[in-house]
């Protein structure tokens, strides 16, 4: 069994990045407002450091139920989003603009509303 306490924690820290993700990206409207100026380009930098805190925190869920919590919510690809913070971290030079502006419109959002689902599981079960 693992610690609840501990699992919902990180969490809510993943839904709270999420959030900040989402945030963030909101006044972008293209990929060229992350690559065309200083401002867009640090932007791009603060989206991608709440990614790869997502996806650690992706991982010590995982290492947390041992693998069985993320599995029961397939809306998510898992795999990349923890995939994910290990490009941004070791191919940091390699970030792919349009990448990292199709997973802000299209996977964080759905990814927050899974992590609020999870939360909202784990105090029903309590």
């Amino acid at each position: 069994m693992y610690d609840r306490g501990f699992l919902t924690e990180v969490l809510r820290q993943v839904h709270q990045a999420c959030k900040v993700v989402m945030a963030r990206f909101e006044p972008v409207a293209s990929v060229d407002d992350f690559t065309q100026s200083a401002t867009g380009m640090e932007k791009l930098d603060a989206i991608c450091m709440q990614l790869i805190a997502i996806g650690e925190s992706l991982k010590k869920i995982d290492s947390i139920t041992e693998g069985r919590l993320l599995t029961r919510y397939p809306a998510i690809d898992w795999k990349k989003a923890k995939g994910l913070r290990d490009i941004l971290s070791h191919h940091y030079f390699d970030v792919n603009a349009e990448a990292i502006y199709d997973v802000c419109q299209t996977k964080v959002p759905a990814m927050a509303e899974s992590v609020r689902q999870m939360l909202q599981d784990i105090e029903k079960a309590e």
